[in-house]
């Protein structure tokens, strides 16, 4: 069984960052990635735009090279997979780690649903799309209800609501009105979320403003059937016809795997974990956070672009020791 100097749990971009430092310091490592490489990328929406412009996304010192101010998912994957053959990484695809147990000293356990591997530290890398933020509300679990979004067509000439005021949510509503779906919004505030897009905000503004888009704000769905659903308004509860819900209401990291591998996350509901800020080691020696994991329920505090350096902060702190 081979001993690794350092074992990356995700491969999105941070994952991918951190074993090009490794590899530049010639650790024995390997990333283990349950799905696809930059598997959150390739489940992001089909037309997705990134806020970020592509010198941005870069990692290991390679030029994103794109036409667009900014670049979309088809762009960002083929980017990725070209780092991938540049760096050619150790990496194993559609292995879920399960499991990291430390040992003693230098020696940590990663049990995956395929393997056991042996390593002296451990990054996890594993993001926040996984998991989504559920509603709590009766009717939740129909399958006319879908918390992640593809593409439009599927909604074209049908009720669709879509809960939420982020960029998911701006983004599906004006895609499925363009293509031909009755759109309505739900939104617990009483605005379009600020960290929306700046070129999309004043579109999906409008589209509400004309009635194009039928928007309830300061409201909460109640209950979701077949056929409708009930929302609570500041004018009083509304019922009106629906196909699909669309709730795009945020996700979140899997704590419960943090905690299971003795990470301490905080008493609040931020459940943020605990890290040195300097080398990213949490409270578990050899045992590393990189990316937007970081952030616990913050999940919009790390992106690629501010969490591409914990690869080198965390790799320069294994080599020094």
């Amino acid at each position: 069984m081979t001993d690794y100097d350092l074992i990356i749990v995700g491969g999105g971009p941070i994952g991918l960052a951190c074993a090009i430092e490794a590899q530049k310091k010639n650790l024995r490592y390997l990333i283990i990635e349950k799905g696809a490489i930059v598997n959150s990328i390739f489940n992001y929406p089909l037309y997705m735009t990134f806020f970020s412009t592509a010198e941005r996304l870069e990692i290991g010192d390679i030029p994103f090279n794109c036409l667009a101010p900014k670049p979309g998912r088809q762009e960002a994957l083929e980017y990725y997979r070209n780092i991938h053959r540049y760096f050619n990484f150790s990496i194993n695809l559609f292995e879920k780690v399960t499991g990291i147990e430390k040992k003693g000293k230098n020696h940590f356990e990663i049990v995956t649903d395929k393997n056991i591997y042996n390593s002296k530290n451990v990054v996890i890398a594993t993001g926040f799309y996984d998991i989504p933020i559920s509603m709590n509300v009766k009717g939740e679990e129909l399958s006319k209800v879908r918390h992640y979004y593809k593409e439009a067509h599927e909604y074209a000439f049908r009720n669709v609501l879509i809960v939420g005021a982020n960029n998911s949510s701006v983004d599906a509503a004006l895609e499925c009105w363009r293509k031909g779906a009755n759109v309505t919004m739900v939104i617990r505030k009483n605005e379009i979320n600020n960290r929306v897009k700046y070129w999309v905000k004043p579109d999906i503004e409008n589209r509400i403003a004309e009635g194009s888009i039928k928007a309830y704000f300061e409201s909460n769905i109640t209950e979701i059937r077949e056929t409708e659903i009930e929302i609570e308004t500041p004018e009083g509860k509304v019922t009106i016809e629906n196909d699909f819900v669309l709730a795009l209401t945020g996700y979140k990291p899997d704590l419960n795997f943090l905690e299971n591998c003795g990470i301490q996350l905080s008493d609040d509901e931020l459940k943020i974990p605990v890290y040195n800020a300097e080398t990213m080691e949490t409270n578990v020696e050899g045992l590393f956070l990189a990316g937007v994991v970081c952030g616990g329920m913050q999940t919009h505090k790390w992106f690629i672009e501010n969490s591409r350096i914990h690869a080198k902060m965390i790799v320069d702190y294994i080599t020094s020791k």
